[in-house]
Formats: structure tokens, sequence, C-alpha cells
């Protein structure tokens, strides 16, 4: 079986480690080839284990609503007739449009909902957004009849909710996203320091993610004397307005803003809590990776990380968007030593149900079912 992975970059992402993970499971699998199209060499990733299953082949598609789209696809579309894959595989919504403006009927086409893709709902308040997103849809829709239907594979209840609501006529396949658990396992309980509390979060520094609540969180903590450090993984254009805030919250010293990382599991490993913001989330590899290292999570419902959490055992998923409850539960997991050593190892049980090994048997079903 030929399988066709397509995303347009390996930039720090979810849904590009996710796709890293899967080609290099994928490789590994008897009587599969495996190839990984990008559209821009862009990665940020150690990848020189699979390099050379990986074709940059840029290519783009500008859709118009007043004048002709344009298509610079060409190349992409020559190698889909030189490879012949049985299976097209697509990941984020760039990716979306420009693999399905190709013609390749004979394979059979997957969609990965990294998260809802908001191009299939109509209720944009926007006018102006709201037309181009349905434009976007119609469009999309008309290339998944020319090539043959499409199938949607999504990640949460959450998201299985919401393709089911906005698109009727394609099959839609739930299966969580995955990790490589031996990377970010420790195989050693955390053991929660008495002395100080080591937080810790990792996201994209971006409005949706909401790391001013963390600094609300961190300015609680201090307020009760409690003696802590908070770091932050991750970069995006708001890195400079957090940073400000930290300096006006006179918490330099205590909350740290690291940048993107290659090695995110050994500040893992040196950390006791992990700390998750995001206003909207589809499923939440994160969360899965600081379970691995066996730290309990504290984080707000951001929808698709409803799957993840079971209360008590592997953290707390707080509702309401709160400081004073996030902090109540830290020193809850502080002062209660049991708990926590309790909570790190069920939370590390659980991240190992999903692994990439279980995931992509699962991935190699769905492709032949």
């Amino acid at each position: 079986m030929k399988i066709l992975q397509i995303i347009p970059n390996l930039e720090k992402g979810g849904a590009e480690r996710l796709v890293t993970d899967i080609v290099r499971e994928l490789s590994t699998r008897e009587g599969i080839e495996v190839r990984l199209v990008l559209f821009r060499d862009e990665i940020a990733y150690d990848i020189d284990d699979i390099q050379h299953l990986i074709h940059i082949i840029p290519s783009s598609v500008q859709l118009s609503l007043w004048r002709k789209n344009k298509y610079h696809i060409a190349d992409l579309q020559q190698f889909l007739d030189d490879f012949q894959p049985d299976i097209i595989h697509s990941h984020l919504f760039e990716a979306e449009i420009v693999s399905r403006s190709c013609y390749y009927p004979s394979a059979k086409w997957f969609s990965h909902g990294h998260d809802n893709m908001r191009q299939f709902s109509a209720k944009n308040k926007r006018l102006k957004e709201r037309i181009t997103q349905q434009f976007e849809k119609h469009y999309l829709t008309k290339r998944y009849e020319i090539n043959h239907g499409n199938q949607f594979i999504v990640i949460s209840k959450h998201s299985e909710a919401y393709f089911k609501k906005n698109i009727q006529k394609s099959p839609i396949y739930p299966l969580p996203n995955a990790i490589n658990f031996n990377k970010f396992v420790n195989s050693k309980i955390k053991q929660e320091e008495r002395h100080r509390i080591q937080l810790i979060s990792v996201g994209s520094l971006t409005t949706l993610k909401n790391h001013k609540f963390l600094i609300d969180v961190a300015e609680h903590l201090k307020q009760k004397n409690v003696h802590f450090q908070m770091t932050v993984l991750g970069d995006g254009p708001l890195k400079n307005e957090l940073e400000e805030l930290v300096k006006l919250k006179q918490l330099n010293g205590k909350v740290f803003f690291l940048g993107n990382q290659e090695k995110v599991e050994e500040f893992l490993w040196q950390s006791t809590i992990y700390l998750h913001s995001s206003l909207s989330e589809a499923l939440g590899l994160t969360l899965l990776e600081a379970m691995a290292a066996g730290l309990p999570v504290l984080t707000l419902d951001g929808g698709g990380n409803r799957d993840l959490m079971v209360e008590g055992k592997n953290g707390f998923l707080i509702e309401e968007e709160n400081a004073a409850l996030f902090v109540e539960k830290i020193l809850y997991l502080k002062d209660n030593k049991t708990a926590y050593q309790s909570m790190s190892s069920y939370a590390r049980d659980f991240a190992k149900n999903y692994d990439i090994k279980n995931y992509v048997d699962q991935l190699i079903a769905l492709y032949r079912a």
C-alpha cells in the first residue's frame, strides 16, 4: 500500500509533530510505502531519519470570488501521477485546498481535522469572512466529488459533533491524536518538589492560547507567598506583550518565556505540574506529552481536551476561567504528596493508551476499510 501524507510545512505545531511521528512509524511497517509532501522547506523538527521520505513541492492555490482562481499545482499533480498513491491524507486547511485541487480519483482521500475547520461553518459573525468560508466550503465539496469522495478523521468527541453538523455527505471517523510515548515517558514517578512548585505550559503565544490567564495564576501564587517557577515554551506574536505584562506584575524571576524548544521532554521532566489555558482545543497533544512525563494536568475546558481528563485521576479540568481555582488545585497537589504521586502514576499510564504505535495500527485499519 502506497500512502501519501501532505502538510504545508513542518514548523512547530501539534499537527506537524504528529505527521512526522505518523510517517516515521508507517515507514517501519511491512508492505507500506510512505511519502511526505511539504509545500515549503520550513522544518523545525529533527527529521534526519525520514529525510529520504520527504519531498518539497512548492504548491499553492489562490481562490477568488470575482476573478479566476490561480493554481500552482502542476508539480504536485505530476508527483501524484508518478507515485500513484493508494491513500492521500492531508493535514491543515491549506493542504486541504491545494491537494484537492489536483485530480487523482483512484486514491482514497482522507482529511485530518486537527481543529474544527471553521471554513465548514457558516456562523462567522463577519459577513466578508462568512462569504469567503462558504465559497471555500463549496469549492472543496465539488473537489471531493470530482476525486470520488472524501473521508474525515477527527480527534475528539467535540470535533466529531462539529463535523457531523457541518459535513453531511462524507464519512467521519473519530481517532484521537497520538504521541511518541517513549520519547516523553519518565521511568520514575514524579516527586512533587516540597520547596518549590515547577509549573510548565507549552503552546503558541497567541490570543487563543490565553497565556495572560497563566500570568494571573502566577500573580495569585505570588500573593500567597508560594515559592514557584513557571516556564512557558512556545513562540508567537504575543511574546513581547506577555513579557511586558510579567514585568508590570513584578513576576521577573518567577515566570519565564523560553520560546520554541527542540527537546520539550527535558523541560517536562524538570517540572511537577502542567498548566493549560487554551480557550479552544480540538484535543491537546501537549497534555498527553505532559502526562507521559508524569505530570498532573490543570486545564481550562477547551472542548476537545475533555476527552483526556479523568477528574482527580490525571489532573483537573476547570470550566471557569478563574485563576483562584487553579491556585487552589496547585496548592492541593503541593500539600498532598500521596495524591500527587497517585495522579503522576495514573497520568503516565493514561498517556500510554495514546502511543503512536497503537494509533498507526488504527490508522492503517481505516485506510484498508
